[in-house]
C-alpha cells in the first residue's frame, strides 16, 4: 500500500470520507472526531492488515488533523499531519487543503464548488512523490470534476469523477454517492465505486462499494474495495468513530 505521491484530496477524507467536491450537509458543531480503522488485503502475495487512528479538530481557522498508520506485516508505519477549509467567495466554495508524513511527503489540492440545489466542482492535487501510505485510495496527482443535485440538506445524490493526469493517466474513479437523513438524526451514506486502469500492464475494471451508518455522537463504515491502489489486491475496511 506505499504507493509514490498520493494524498487525501479532500475536506471529509482528511477523516476518512470522500472529496469535498460533495457539498454535503454539515455535522453538528462538535471540536472532536475520532476514527479508528482496520484494513485487511487479500489477493494476490500475501494476505496483511492494517491499523489506522485519526483524529480530527475542528477550529475557526479550518480542521487540523493528526493520523498514523501501521501494517506488521508490510513493516509500514507512518504518521501523518493535515489541515483544510472552505472559503465563501462569492457564489463559489473553495476549498483548499494541505498534508504532510514522514519520509518527507507533502501534498495538496484545491477544489471549488458553484450551487446549492444543482451544484458542481472542480479540482486538482498534487504531491511531492515522495513514498506515501494512500489511504484516500483515489488517483490523487489528479484532476477531478463533480456534479449532484440536493433535495435537503440531509439528502443529495452527486457524481465525482477523479483521474490520475501525472504518473498513472490511465487510472480514473468514479463515485455515485447518495446520502439521506434517517429518523432520530441517524443518516446513511452510500458510495458505489467503479474505477478502471492497467493493473500489472493488464486494462481492468472494478466496482466497489463503502456504506456508512452515521448517529448523532457515533459512525461506523464498510469498505469492500477490489484492485486497490491499482495492485492485484482486495481490501476490506471497517472503521468506526466518535465525535465530541
Amino acid at each position: 500500500m506505499v504507493r509514490s505521491g498520493r494524498i487525501r484530496l479532500a475536506l471529509a477524507a482528511f477523516g476518512l470520507s470522500l472529496s469535498p467536491l460533495f457539498a454535503q450537509a454539515q455535522d453538528d458543531v462538535v471540536s472532536y472526531k475520532l476514527t479508528t480503522g482496520v484494513y485487511a488485503l487479500t489477493g494476490v502475495g500475501s494476505p496483511s492488515h492494517g491499523l489506522d487512528v485519526n483524529l480530527r479538530r475542528a477550529t475557526d481557522k479550518g480542521d487540523l488533523w493528526v493520523a498514523w498508520y501501521r501494517s506488521p506485516e508490510q513493516d509500514v508505519s507512518q504518521p501523518r499531519v493535515g489541515w483544510d477549509t472552505t472559503y465563501q467567495a462569492a457564489a463559489w466554495r473553495v476549498m483548499p487543503s494541505v498534508q504532510a508524513a514522514s519520509s518527507g511527503f507533502w501534498g495538496g489540492s484545491l477544489s471549488l464548488e458553484t450551487g446549492e440545489t444543482w451544484f458542481a466542482g472542480v479540482g486538482l492535487g498534487r504531491t511531492n512523490l515522495r513514498p506515501y501510505t494512500n489511504l484516500n485510495f483515489d488517483p490523487n496527482d489528479a484532476w477531478m470534476a463533480s456534479a449532484g443535485y440536493r433535495w435537503s440538506s440531509i439528502q443529495s445524490l452527486s457524481f465525482q469523477v477523479v483521474r490520475d493526469n501525472r504518473e498513472n493517466p490511465d487510472q480514473q474513479h468514479v463515485h455515485a454517492l447518495y446520502r439521506t437523513g434517517l429518523s432520530n438524526g441517524q443518516r446513511l451514506t452510500l458510495d458505489v465505486l467503479f474505477k478502471s486502469g492497467l493493473v500489472n500492464d493488464q486494462f481492468t475494471r472494478r466496482t466497489g462499494l463503502s456504506v456508512t451508518y452515521d448517529w448523532p455522537q457515533f459512525f461506523t463504515r464498510v469498505a469492500y474495495d477490489p484492485i486497490i491502489n491499482f495492485t492485484p489486491q482486495t481490501m476490506w475496511r471497517v472503521s468506526v468513530g466518535t465525535r465530541f
